[in-house]
């Protein structure tokens, strides 16, 4: 499978943005999935995921309550909706699939099988 991720930009402070990770190649539909982000001269950092079942998310605790996640099993695609946005929202957003993924792990990135090549959302003040 092959995961393209889309829609960053720039957006001011307290506006929203969406973005968007389609996958090619193989169905994601019954795969965990994950958004994670990485600002310069940090680590990357989980943002939200969904379980295999796609009603079960989970979100990072700086982003719980302003960010959705979705899955789209028709389009095969994953959404990140972010509302109220902050400076420090700032980063490259990865998509990343967890074919292997067992529950416990779903907030560590090395447990992530595939990987999308990320989309910049900057966010000013």
């Amino acid at each position: 499978v092959q995961l393209q991720a889309s829609g960053g930009g720039l957006v001011q402070a307290g506006h929203s943005l969406s973005i968007s990770c389609a996958a090619s190649g193989r169905t994601v539909s019954r795969v965990a999935m994950g958004w994670f982000r990485q600002a310069p001269g940090k680590e990357r950092e989980f943002v939200a995921g969904v379980w295999r079942d796609g009603q079960l998310t989970y979100y990072g605790d700086s982003v719980r309550g302003r960010f959705t996640i979705s899955r789209d099993n028709a389009k095969n695609t994953l959404y990140l909706q972010m509302d109220n946005l902050k400076p420090e929202d700032t980063a490259v957003y990865f998509c990343a699939a967890g074919y292997t993924l067992i529950y416990s792990s779903r907030f560590d990135a090395n447990q992530y099988n595939v990987w999308g090549q990320g989309t910049l959302v900057t966010v000013s003040s």
